[in-house]
């Protein structure tokens, strides 16, 4: 009896020498580059455009592996979410994240060096104890990636390091700092973040969250705000005319510098004019991958 189609095997369809399309990220803004634009917009030109290498500092990775195990903890039940299991986590995260980026390893010039730092980063996590209690708390989300596309403007994204919903619906927002709380008179670029997070949250879930709240382990410290309507549409129209002069930017070329206190820790010091460097020369293509934008002098070709 012949074998019917459905029997039949199926020849293998024809190979093709065309490399797939590489799906594209769509422009986008977080809080962290919003930042670093109102900082200096040639820093944001070096990190989103032309994406330069930073070397990682000690403290930058102190507070990745510290966001980690703060990550981690509330995998362990209720009861177990103590000082010591915390701290337990520190050397099988801290090997796990040295064998994402084996650089990490390279920073330390002795195991005593190592062991110190490790120490430090353990005293961050008991800091965090005396200003939660994690036995209390079931997060509904860590770690959590969001976005949201403003109607003629960025796409919003960022990371949420956790998110609490009450019984009664309310939304908390809290993310953690490794370093220490800012001085009086100087919560604004914190205070921006907390309702950059708490826009994203809004439009999304349709909430205005109950409370932001970033938590400071530098200084046990923690920063609360209880964001109205009203100040988070401001938020939006601050972002809308922040993500404006960004592209004002990109079609002129011109990304200023801005020489602040902050440049003692900028890697890019040898390629600054204001620290006597010359920066390369940009690339349209990369502006337009970057940021959806055509420079004004590279639209003709």
């Amino acid at each position: 009896m012949p074998a019917s189609s459905s029997d039949a095997t199926a020849p293998a369809p024809p190979q093709s020498d065309v490399p797939l399309p590489v799906p594209v990220r769509r422009p986008g803004l977080s809080p962290s580059r919003a930042n670093d634009f109102t900082q200096c917009p040639l820093l944001f030109r070096f990190r989103v455009v032309d994406k330069l290498p930073e070397p990682p500092s000690t403290a930058a990775v102190r507070g990745t592996l510290v966001h980690s195990v703060l990550e981690r903890l509330y995998d362990a039940p209720l009861g177990e979410r103590t000082v010591a299991h915390a701290q337990g986590l520190l050397p099988g995260e801290w090997s796990r994240l040295q064998e994402a980026r084996p650089e990490y390893g390279e920073l330390f010039a002795s195991t005593e060096e190592s062991s110190a730092w490790l120490a430090s980063a353990g005293k961050l996590v008991a800091t965090y104890f005396t200003l939660e209690d994690p036995t209390r708390l079931e997060p509904e989300g860590r770690e959590l990636f969001v976005e949201s596309q403003l109607d003629g403007g960025p796409l919003l994204r960022g990371i949420i390091d956790r998110i609490d919903v009450a019984p009664d619906g309310a939304v908390r927002v809290v993310d953690y700092k490794s370093g220490k709380s800012p001085r009086a008179g100087y919560e604004s670029s914190a205070v921006f973040q907390m309702r950059f997070y708490g826009l994203v949250v809004w439009r999304e879930r349709g909430t205005v969250p109950k409370m932001l709240q970033l938590v400071y382990l530098g200084d046990g410290k923690v920063l609360r705000n209880e964001p109205t309507e009203d100040e988070l549409v401001a938020t939006e129209t601050r972002v809308r005319a922040l993500w404006s002069s960004i592209e004002q930017a990109a079609r002129s070329g011109e990304w200023r510098p801005r020489r602040t206190p902050l440049c003692g820790w900028c890697a890019h010091q040898s390629i600054c004019p204001e620290f006597g460097g010359t920066s390369p020369a940009v690339d349209p293509d990369a502006v337009e991958r970057a940021l959806g934008v055509r420079p004004a002098q590279a639209a003709g070709r």
